[in-house]
């Protein structure tokens, strides 16, 4: 006995002695701190405390249902339906827009200091008339901001209502099983354009609450939020981030290469915006903005769900020079050219898609899809609603319903569901958007990888030890070396299968020219690529009358390392990659299934969802 009890004090005193030395764990994650799972939610979304969505029907669903809803309790819409999404989320952040926070709920309930302004009274006559006069005041209030009337500013009612918002926020947020990130929107759109920013608090209520939200009538410039930004973290030790929003209504305005005093880009303007704008919302309701098939027309992806016909307010129309300065893909090339001329890239950006939907109900998904209005929720004529936008002198053009896009939510891969592990994803741009399904997208980049290495079980460590995940930089070329990249997607386990995935390059060439082109690196059905180089079409399984497909084409994985074959290690260059599934019907086809009606729409029956990746930039050294 005694023997027996030394040999085990003896052994256990040997393998403590081994693990002090350093011995490896015999567990694969043990001393690892990078990602194992992405989390899907939405940062852009508006309850009943926005303006334009309680005048545009939503009464009365505030910030406690939207975060009800996206975790899974059903909610009581405003046409009389229960709505519920398929799966819920891990995430939300309510962004209500700062300018008259929480002013039409105070109209609503008859609050006598908002009543007793003259404005406020003609407002509470138009709310409590028909559509029409409530559009009317919406219009008004539009103007107001576009034009920074200011004619009803009312500090009171904006401390009331943040309190409520960062309070619910701090009340739903469950870490580990459910995050809610308190946020709000800046809506600056100075004659119209849409220069909006969500801002993102990763703090609670004790600090996010000792400000109130910095609003476009305190400043139209972006360069003043930025500045209100940095007052906040100085002034509470927290931490925050602004997330520009989908370009394509600005009017150019977005990633233009002026200032807003029409300078051109300094090189402290384009650090300060790299700091506080680490992604951009690529994707949402407004349409898809990822390109367009001017900006890339060898792309035969680059024409999907676009809005393209004026700016926010529908006061001016768009022209043709205007779009390289709207959409990701342009933007991040003339970050790459801005970089060339400053130093630091402006527009160095990771992606993410989000809602933007007033409903309080963050549902994208085709067939459970809500609207961006309340008035827009679904019944058998929304889809033939004309005049979506109304310029002041008429309707400049004329947005119907259907336009609106069934789009789109961000997946951020993060350590855990945490505001903390969430906010640290987000700022160092390990995001992708997608327009709807939850299709799990891996990016890594480095100079060494196999061209089989993405079909070991233990890919993902192999990326994170030998290269870089998306959103990151590659930099010091080894000789004779191109860069490598590893891509491994898997469609949405309740969805559609996956039909390819693309990686994306763009670049500054020797000339000084900014280029791009896409590769088709990984695809389904064993097709072989045609004369031109194209791949023939995945084909098209979709039944319009029944609104449905099958997964009998396409993939439910696709995985590929790819090496850059035209790499030039002197030029400035990113990537990133594009998944696409197979077509499935578009959320109209599903209201005519549902309603049994026809709409008289132009829009297609069938579409290919998709995700894109945050890009991996390349940087040349000094000596090249």
């Amino acid at each position: 006995m005694i023997k027996t009890t030394l040999s085990v004090i003896i052994s256990a005193t040997l393998l403590s002695s081994a693990i002090q030395a350093g011995e490896r764990s015999y567990s694969p994650m043990a001393g690892k701190d990078y990602p194992q799972q992405v989390y899907w939610g939405d940062t852009h979304l508006h309850t009943s405390y926005s303006f334009d969505a309680a005048m545009m029907g939503n009464k009365g669903l505030a910030p406690e249902d939207a975060y009800r809803f996206a975790r899974g309790e059903e909610i009581r819409a405003h046409n009389g339906m229960i709505a519920r999404l398929n799966r819920p989320l891990d995430f939300l952040m309510v962004s209500d827009h700062a300018e008259y926070l929480g002013l039409v709920p105070m109209v609503s309930a008859g609050n006598p200091e908002v009543l007793g302004d003259p404005v406020g009274a003609r407002w509470a006559e138009l709310l409590n008339g028909g559509p029409d006069e409530q559009l009317k005041a919406l219009l008004e209030m539009n103007v107001d901001i576009a034009k920074n009337h200011k004619s009803m500013v009312n500090a009171s009612v904006e401390r009331t209502a943040w309190d409520a918002i960062t309070a619910a926020a701090d009340q739903y947020n469950d870490p580990g099983k459910f995050t809610a990130l308190i946020g709000y929107e800046w809506t600056t759109m100075p004659g119209g354009d849409n220069l909006h920013r969500v801002v993102m608090f990763a703090d609670d209520a004790s600090k996010a609450g000792q400000i109130i939200p910095f609003s476009a009538f305190d400043s139209e410039d972006p360069e003043d939020l930025w500045k209100f930004l940095q007052d906040y973290e100085d002034n509470t030790g927290g931490r925050v981030l602004a997330i520009p929003h989908n370009g394509n209504v600005s009017n150019g305005q977005m990633f233009a290469l002026t200032d807003r005093n029409g300078e051109p880009l300094s090189r402290a303007y384009a650090e300060t915006r790299s700091r506080w704008e680490p992604v951009a919302e690529v994707t949402q309701i407004k349409g898809d903005g990822e390109t367009h098939p001017k900006l890339s027309p060898n792309d035969e992806f680059a024409d999907f769900e676009r809005w393209d016909k004026g700016n926010l307010t529908a006061n001016a129309v768009k022209t043709d020079d205007m779009l390289a300065f709207e959409y990701a893909r342009s933007a991040l090339k003339l970050g790459l050219e801005q970089e060339a001329k400053l130093g630091v890239n402006p527009f160095k950006f990771g992606m993410i898609g989000s809602t933007d939907a007033h409903t309080s109900l963050s549902a994208v998904e085709e067939n459970n899809f809500w609207g961006k209005f309340s008035l827009f929720e679904p019944s058998a004529k929304r889809g033939e609603i004309a005049g979506y936008t109304v310029g002041k002198q008429g309707k400049v053009y004329g947005l119907t319903i259907d336009e609106s896009v069934a789009s789109g939510y961000a997946a951020v891969w993060a350590t855990e569901n945490t505001r903390e592990a969430l906010f640290d994803a987000i700022k160092r741009r390990e995001t992708y958007a997608s327009t709807g399904p939850r299709i799990s997208v891996r990016f890594f980049g480095g100079w060494d990888f196999a061209k089989d290495e993405v079909s070991y079980p233990d890919y993902v460590d192999r990326g994170y030890t030998r290269g870089v995940p998306m959103g990151g930089d590659l930099t010091r070329a080894p000789a004779g070396r191109a860069p490598s990249f590893m891509v491994a997607a898997a469609r949405d386990p309740d969805g559609a299968n996956l039909d390819r995935v693309q990686i994306i390059k763009g670049w500054h060439d020797r000339d000084g020219s900014l280029q791009e082109k896409v590769y088709d690196i990984a695809w389904s059905d064993n097709r072989v690529a045609q004369a031109n180089g194209k791949l023939p079409g995945v084909g098209n399984t979709v039944d319009s009358d029944a609104a449905t497909w099958t997964n009998s084409i396409g993939a439910a994985e696709l995985s590929s390392v790819w090496t850059d074959p035209e790499f030039d290690p002197s030029e400035r260059a990113f990537y990133y990659a594009r998944v696409l599934q197979i077509p499935t019907p578009r959320w109209t086809t599903y209201d005519e299934k549902h309603f049994d009606t026809q709409l008289d729409s132009d829009m297609p029956d069938a579409i290919q969802e998709r995700a894109y990746t945050s890009p991996i930039w390349y940087t040349p050294n000094a000596e090249n």
